[in-house]
């Protein structure tokens, strides 16, 4: 059964306890009221965005006055507060103990468009403060809503671990640049193409200052470059099993940069979230025994969006280069002169012998791992197999595509002399969720797995390395004696 490529949306955004936003208060007016430390923290906050901050405290602390006394753009008024001080305010701050004042100051702020933070008291918040990853211009904000503050900060501690401080000198270097990559002449493509080399040399390099002769050099690569980056390619990349965690770098940065990405049925919907958003996707589903589109169209289509110029990205289950039709793509590809690269995944047999934490090449019981697939081109189970491979019992196989024709590769195995009790596991959407796993003897697993009615991609493993997970859910099936 044939069906047509369709365009896909993006996954829609999950609900937000609160909008993430950077707000620019370079030279605007801030005000802030209190006597405490943290009314003194969200003013030397609100300095360092540049703000003019306007400090009232009737009864000021030794804290807030060696503040003011550091910090020239905050202006202290040994007074409390009155409505006419959020005049021209672009923000206001305050620390209150009373709820009745803490109430009047929200109102007060409120009635003149001011939006307001009463620190400690979300009934009285317009905004939040996260805990704040500071190499800027590069800012990082992190926010619980108020619900673990704690769980925030140890967040921002691992990302203050994770990010360089000579990211700062970066994020400054492409505040510095845009303009000059902007009027470089580079088309958009080439203008991505440009930033993209910055990335990667910032990531490499980011202790290092960077120079005058970094834009040249990366301005002269792309300019180099320009007829492949204007021509488009093709990325063929392996999605995983199925958890999201389990893609690799270099597919995350290759759903990053993607125009186009063409998505076969088997991949987790979770993987798009690492994609563009901007990026257009399109269904190319190929699944067993049920509407597929004809690869010849899929070929078609890679090869007309990579000569209009687009960033394709071929995304498929598990690794593209196992039982994945790599090779019918990759040789259009070439065939019609489009460059194409291939990013490999984890194949779903590692992602399943990982999640069983069996290892599929234990050297007592196997010396030998072997890929078979389940189904010919014609749905039916090839004609061509080794079965005295198969039926070795030393060897460890991992069968794809098995659903329809499992009961006929396990009889037809038996009868070229494999034991009809060496173990075997089906395992369906492996390293998902949802994943369920079924154990069984070679002889018993058609069964089972026709009564399980397991949903979405199975995969079957067979081999005496699984002797342990069969013996469990044995175990865990067999009635429990009451008799003592």
């Amino acid at each position: 059964m044939a069906r047509k490529p369709e365009e896909t949306r993006s996954p829609r955004m999950q609900p937000l306890a609160r909008l993430p936003v950077f707000y620019a208060l370079a030279g605007k007016r801030a005000l802030v009221v209190g006597n405490s430390a943290a009314a003194a923290w969200k003013a030397e906050l609100l300095a360092a965005a540049g703000a003019h901050v306007d400090l009232y405290a009737d009864d000021a602390s030794d804290e807030l006055r060696a503040l003011v006394a550091e910090t020239e753009a905050i202006h202290l008024h040994a007074r409390r507060w009155a409505p006419e001080d959020f005049t021209e305010a672009a923000i206001a701050v305050a620390g209150c103990d009373d709820e009745a004042e803490a109430a009047r100051f929200a109102q007060a702020a409120r009635a003149r468009g001011v939006p307001v933070n009463v620190i400690d008291k979300p009934a009285f918040c317009d905004f939040s403060f996260g805990s704040i990853v500071n190499r800027s211009p590069l800012v990082i904000g992190v926010s619980t809503d108020g619900a673990a503050p704690v769980f925030a900060q140890a967040i921002r501690a691992k990302l203050e671990a994770m990010l360089p401080q000579g990211f700062a000198r970066w994020a400054e270097a492409a505040r510095n640049w845009r303009a000059r990559v902007q009027a470089s002449g580079l088309s958009f493509a080439g203008r991505r193409s440009f930033w993209q080399r910055f990335t990667a040399l910032a990531v490499k390099n980011p202790q290092r200052t960077p120079q005058a002769d970094d834009f040249d050099t990366l301005i002269a690569r792309t300019r180099h470059d320009g007829e492949v980056v204007e021509r488009g390619h093709v990325t063929l990349v392996g999605a995983g099993p199925g958890d999201p965690e389990l893609l690799t770098l270099r597919a995350v940065r290759a759903l990053q940069s993607a125009d186009v990405i063409l998505i076969d049925d088997l991949v987790a919907p979770e993987i798009l979230d690492f994609a563009r958003r901007e990026a257009k996707k399109m269904l190319v589903g190929k699944t067993g025994g049920g509407p597929s589109c004809k690869q010849d169209e899929i070929n078609a289509m890679m090869i007309t969006l990579a000569k209009a110029g687009k960033r394709v990205v071929r995304l498929k289950g598990g690794d593209p280069m196992i039982f994945g039709r790599a090779g019918e793509e990759i040789e259009a590809c070439r065939n019609a002169g489009i460059a194409i690269e291939v990013v490999p995944g984890i194949t779903a047999a590692q992602g399943a012998a990982a999640r069983l934490g069996v290892s599929l090449t234990h050297r007592a019981d196997a010396r030998r791992l072997q890929f078979v697939t389940g189904h010919a081109a014609d749905g039916r189970l090839p004609d061509d197999i080794d079965w005295a491979s198969l039926a070795d019992p030393s060897a460890t196989t991992a069968v794809y595509m098995p659903t329809r024709t499992l009961a006929e590769l396990s009889s037809r195995a038996i009868a070229q002399g494999l034991n009809p009790q060496t173990p075997a596991v089906a395992i369906a959407q492996a390293t998902r969720e949802q994943e369920r796993v079924v154990a069984a003897s070679i002889a018993e697993l058609p069964t089972r797995l026709t009564a399980e009615a397991l949903q979405g991609p199975v995969l079957v493993l067979i081999g005496q390395v699984f002797a342990d997970v069969v013996a469990q859910e044995r175990n865990a099936a067999a009635p429990v004696s009451n008799v003592r």
